[in-house]
C-alpha cells in the first residue's frame, strides 16, 4: 500500500511539475531548472518504487529501507531549498517545498516503521505478513 502511494504520488506531482512548469515557475517565483530536477527526480523515484512494488513481498523488504531513505533525504533536499529560496520565492513556491518535504518525508518514516515489522519471507496477506508494504 504505502510503495503503490509513492510510486503513484511520484508519477502524478512529476508529471504535473514537469507539464507545468511555466506556469508554475511564476506562480512559485522559482528557477524553471529547479522545476526541472524536481519534476524529473519525482518521475524516477515513481519508476523506482512501482518496479519495487511488482517484487514479491519479501524481495522488496530489503529495498524498501532504501526507499524510505531516499524519502527521507529527499525531504531534507526540499526543506534546504524551502530555506534557501524562503523570502525569494513566493509563499506557494515555499508551501510547496515544505509540503512535499512533509509528505514524502512522513512518508518515508512510514516505509522505515513498515520495512522493519515485516518479516522477509512473508507474502501480501500472509497471517504473518498481514497487509501490503
Amino acid at each position: 500500500m504505502l510503495i503503490g502511494i509513492d510510486w503513484i504520488g511520484g508519477a502524478v506531482v512529476g508529471s504535473l511539475v514537469l507539464s507545468l512548469r511555466g506556469w508554475l515557475t511564476g506562480l512559485y517565483a522559482l528557477p524553471g531548472e529547479l522545476l526541472l530536477v524536481m519534476g524529473l527526480a519525482n518521475l524516477g523515484y515513481a519508476g523506482v518504487s512501482f518496479t519495487l512494488a511488482l517484487l514479491r513481498r519479501g524481495d522488496r523488504v530489503p529495498l524498501l529501507r532504501v526507499v524510505a531513505v531516499a524519502n527521507m533525504a529527499w525531504a531534507l533536499l526540499c526543506s534546504g531549498w524551502a530555506v534557501v529560496w524562503f523570502g525569494k520565492a513566493s509563499v506557494f513556491g515555499v508551501g510547496q517545498l515544505i509540503a512535499e518535504a512533509v509528505f514524502v518525508g512522513g512518508l518515508g518514516l512510514l516505509e522505515w516503521r513498515a520495512a522493519g515489522r515485516a518479516p522477509a519471507d512473508a507474502e501480501p496477506g500472509d497471517a504473518a505478513g498481514g497487509g501490503g508494504v
